[in-house]
């Protein structure tokens, strides 16, 4: 299946402990290495998201703005 340009996906399985691996295409394309930290945001309609660094401060002001 052809994505749109910068569009991705990609398919993960879950392990016996509830982790998963990111695909080393994804890590690349967003510059995680090993020892960083993600935030995982989750919305039981929309489900779960990985931002990235560059977004991280976007979206927590979004969140202690709702939360005041």
């Amino acid at each position: 299946m052809e994505f749109p340009e910068g569009k991705y996906a990609w398919m993960v399985k879950i392990g016996e402990k509830g982790q998963f691996v990111i695909p080393k295409e994804a890590r690349e394309l967003f510059s995680i290495r090993p020892g960083d930290s993600v935030l995982v945001l989750a919305d039981l309609e929309r489900g779960i998201a990985i931002p990235t660094k560059e977004t991280r401060d976007k979206h927590f002001s979004k969140l202690f703005e709702e939360l005041e």
